[in-house]
Parts: C-alpha cells; sequence; structure tokens
C-alpha cells in the first residue's frame, strides 16, 4: 500500500526538478563559431574599455564597433547569448574555445613584443663609460 504513494512522490519530485530553463531556437541565431569569434572580440573589446587609445581617450566603448564588424545588433546577440546560456554544455564549449582564442593571442603579443623589445635595444647606442681612475692604455 506505501508502494503506491512512494512512486507518486518520486515522480513528483522528479518531474519538479527538471529545468524549465529550455528556450526555443531563436529564428535568427548567431552560429556557435561566429559567435566563438563574436565574444573573443567583446572580451578584447572589454578588456579595452579603460586602456587609452590612439586618439588618448578612455572608457570608449568598442561594443558597437564590434556588432558592426559582424553585421549584427544587439538584440539579436543578447537573444543567442540567452539561448546558448540555457544550453550549458553548448555554452562551456563555447567559452572553452574562446579562452583558448584569447591565450593564444595573448602568447602572440607577448612573443611580438619581447621582438620588438630587442629590436629597441638593439637601436638604442652603446655608451662608452670612461674611468678617469684606471691608466690608458696605448
Amino acid at each position: 500500500m506505501n508502494k503506491p504513494i512512494y512512486i507518486l512522490l518520486f515522480i513528483a519530485f522528479f518531474v519538479s526538478c527538471t529545468s524549465n530553463t529550455i528556450i526555443k531556437k531563436p529564428d535568427n541565431l548567431i552560429p556557435k563559431k561566429q559567435m566563438v569569434d563574436l565574444l573573443t572580440d567583446m572580451y578584447i573589446a572589454a578588456g579595452a574599455e579603460n586602456i587609452k587609445n590612439l586618439n588618448l581617450e578612455r572608457n570608449v566603448n568598442y561594443f558597437p564597433l564590434v556588432f558592426e564588424k559582424y553585421n549584427i545588433d544587439s538584440t539579436r546577440f543578447k537573444e543567442s547569448n540567452y539561448y546558448y546560456t540555457s544550453r550549458i554544455d553548448d555554452y562551456d564549449e563555447i567559452l572553452a574555445k574562446v579562452e583558448e582564442r584569447l591565450k593564444a593571442l595573448k602568447k602572440q603579443y607577448d612573443d611580438e613584443r619581447k621582438i620588438q623589445d630587442s629590436i629597441n635595444r638593439l637601436k638604442k647606442p652603446i655608451k662608452k663609460i670612461s674611468r678617469p681612475d684606471l691608466p690608458k692604455i696605448k
């Protein structure tokens, strides 16, 4: 007699634990590959916000430029981002690729900076140090 009650409680518990965040796929969903590119550029834009640009300006909002580059609007991005965040496995995959790409870009930047620093060091003239306390060699 208690068995049906336990089964009903188990079913009620199981049904109440299901996720209700399943979102309908938007008609204009941004593909995963483009979403990786877009998020990579958005992270770079967010990081560059407080860095002085060529015009020596700070606090510049670069997000409209990113949207323009990919020919999308903020509404389309929000819908696609909301859809992907509701699908944790897909979003984790996207973010892992974004992180890989950002690390690769940082390594490339660091390598280029080391090369540029080496070139700049070679361009500087070497100063001769004269020591008055040593006798001159003829």
